[in-house]
């Protein structure tokens, strides 16, 4: 009797476990089940996710009362994304500032429509039909898709995201300051201001290095000939002025020959006066 209730109460064990581990299987929606059927969180490192197939993406900030104020038709929407073979995603740019300046998000909520790496901006109406329509009817076809040069993947946004970065890193040093170490306001900006300063000079300091290492040749020459043209004109100089004393010293010696010979014409002349008077004399 004893051994056919433990074997009863060990098979009744079992098969609840059994029955737990069913229930369990069933209850538990998969990865796909779950992404079926609602928003995708994007960030940073998996935004690039929407660069491959069709997507409709949201930014948005807590703290934004029309953001607040489409999350329900923007969840609503989401769970039509099976059935229009699109992905629904939403980025807050709070805690993503990199994405906001990669994408020009200028006013919240900001919706986009991507198809394949194009990115279009979506200005319709922002409730659940409308969202559907535009995907339904292809109405992005429509709009005019982002130039190449501020496309969100393109190189320019993406040293514009990197500048946000430091925006806000910055932002949360200067709130880190006069919060947790309770510097006034004046008292950090005049941080920033040394630091900023600090930095230029040294930046210029690297550059004018940089320079000096990459074009030192060109820079020697330059100089050679600053050098050979200066000695060159001062030469050009001593060559005019000695020119210029030969031929004072030319003319000086003709004045002094042309005077010697005024004398020596005058003094014959004086002499033939003199032997005809006396000639007269004898006469």
């Amino acid at each position: 009797m004893t051994t056919t209730m433990r074997y009863l109460l060990s098979s009744t064990t079992a098969v609840v476990v059994v029955l737990s581990l069913l229930m369990v299987l069933l209850c538990t929606p998969t990865a796909e089940a779950t992404n079926k059927g609602s928003v995708i969180t994007l960030t940073e490192d998996s935004w690039s996710d929407m660069l491959s197939g069709e997507w409709m993406v949201e930014f948005f900030a807590p703290w934004c009362p029309a953001c607040r104020a489409l999350q329900k038709d923007w969840n609503s929407f989401a769970t039509w994304s099976h059935d229009l073979s699109i992905k629904v995603g939403a980025v807050d740019v709070t805690a993503n500032p990199g994405l906001s300046g990669r994408f020009l998000v200028t006013q919240l909520p900001t919706i986009y429509h991507v198809k394949d790496g194009v990115f279009r901006q979506y200005k319709g109406t922002r409730d659940t039909n409308a969202f559907v329509s535009y995907i339904e009817e292809k109405s992005w076809q429509k709009a005019d898709p982002v130039s190449l040069w501020t496309a969100p993947d393109s190189i320019l946004m993406s040293v514009v995201s990197y500048f946000f970065k430091i925006s806000m890193a910055l932002r949360a040093v200067h709130n880190r300051l006069v919060e947790d170490y309770g510097i006034p306001y004046w008292g950090s900006y005049i941080i920033f201001a040394l630091v900023t300063i600090l930095c230029g000079a040294i930046l210029g300091l690297l550059i004018v290095c940089v320079i000096d290492l990459l074009f030192p040749t060109k820079m020697v020459d330059e100089s050679k000939e600053r050098l050979q043209s200066s000695s060159d004109k001062k030469d050009v100089k001593e060559d005019d002025t000695t020119d210029l004393i030969d031929d004072r010293n030319q003319e000086g010696e003709e004045e002094e020959i042309d005077g010697v010979d005024n004398d020596s014409d005058d003094t014959k002349g004086e002499l033939r006066r003199r032997h005809k008077r006396s000639q007269e004399s004898d006469n």
